[in-house]
């Protein structure tokens, strides 16, 4: 029996990988120049595909950086001199806001109880916030902010950068990215891949700043900088050895999924997503940990009362692999992945194996 994932990262591998892994083991491509022709064609129609499916502009820079977390760190470097604002509503949005504490800045945050959706008439922007840093989804506790409240923010504050953690939304969430100045994911989740490989999505405002830190003389990053990363980007390079494979992955899958339809697939992803709440909001025991308005749908968050190793004990015997509850909660809780590579039936398997 093959196991499904509905682990919530690394999570299942999309349908295609391994015919994809196969062909690029036939041709040799982990072992291509880096530099060379055909790494650089990869490197090109990758971007290419990716501004394809997600609608990235073409004055918004495609950097491929190690994960998400050096995003987090790239961001904070390279557009905050002093100040970044931060909204706070699990363990991901905070790693965000004591990275920046770690990186001698000094970050302030609104911060709500995990599993709460933040009230955006009530926040308010201090005048000396440079960046405002958004986890769009935050994986430990299910709960998804509304891109529209990201933009009214943005609106409000055109002054200042907006940088969003989408992690754990994409490719399903839609995004207009004329009001959001940076993003960043890994492939590990929504994508389906292996892990080892994040995306930096930066606006030319934020390189702008990264100008301005440099000629200053403040440490805009030692490893990886928005000006190296975008130099080399310039002729479809990274700045040092990338990890190939992956890029060639993620190459191929993006080009899979454009294929399947990007509307096809978000509706696919809500309707998934309403079987499983659907599900446990009539389930006698077991309750989404978050309100309807705020709930995610490719992260869903299950109180279990207790029974967590039960469940998960339970489930793994019939080949469905779920997440335990984030940090405190991971013996009340647990998490559900549900992304493009987990189809409908297997969903329906899911339940019925509860």
């Amino acid at each position: 029996m093959k196991n499904v994932y509905f682990t919530v990262g690394p999570s299942q591998l999309y349908p295609t990988v391994a015919k994809h892994v196969s062909t690029a083991i036939k041709q040799d491509i982990p072992s291509l120049n880096h530099r060379g022709k055909e790494f650089k064609e990869i490197y090109r129609h990758a971007s290419e595909m990716l501004r394809k499916l997600m609608n990235i502009p073409q004055g918004h820079h495609i950097f491929l950086v190690a994960s998400g977390h050096e995003g987090m760190e790239r961001i904070l470097m390279n557009t905050v001199h002093k100040h970044s604002f931060h909204l706070v509503g699990g363990a991901f949005s905070e790693k965000f806001y004591n990275q920046a504490l770690a990186l001698g800045k000094k970050p302030e945050k609104i911060e709500v109880k995990p599993g709460a959706g933040l009230d955006f008439s009530k926040i308010k922007i201090p005048k000396r916030a440079e960046v405002i840093c958004i986890t769009q989804n935050e994986t430990s506790t299910g709960v998804a902010i509304s891109m529209n409240d990201i933009y009214a923010l943005k609106k409000e504050t055109p002054q200042v950068l907006i940088a969003i953690d989408i992690v754990s939304s994409v490719p399903y969430v839609t995004i207009d990215f004329k009001h959001i100045d940076m993003a960043f994911f890994s492939v590990q989740k929504g994508f389906g891949l292996p892990s080892g490989l994040g995306i930096l999505i930066a606006n030319n405002k934020a390189h702008k700043k990264t100008k301005l830190l440099a000629s200053k003389k403040m440490p805009i990053g030692g490893y990886h900088d928005f000006l190296s990363l975008h130099e080399a980007a310039l002729t479809s390079q990274t700045p040092e050895t990338p990890n190939i494979l992956n890029v060639y992955l993620l190459e191929k899958v993006v080009e899979d999924l454009l294929d399947h339809g990007v509307v096809k697939m978000r509706k696919e992803t809500e309707e998934k997503a309403k079987l499983l709440y659907d599900y446990f909001d009539k389930h006698p025991r077991y309750q989404p940990f978050v309100v309807k308005e705020h709930r995610s749908p490719t992260t869903i968050v299950i109180n279990t009362k207790g029974d967590t190793d039960k469940i998960v004990t339970k489930l793994a015997k019939k080949g469905y692999i779920v997440g335990k509850g984030y940090g405190k909660r991971k013996d009340d809780q647990i998490r559900i992945g549900n992304f493009p590579a987990h189809t409908l039936q297997q969903v329906k398997g899911l339940i019925a194996s509860f």
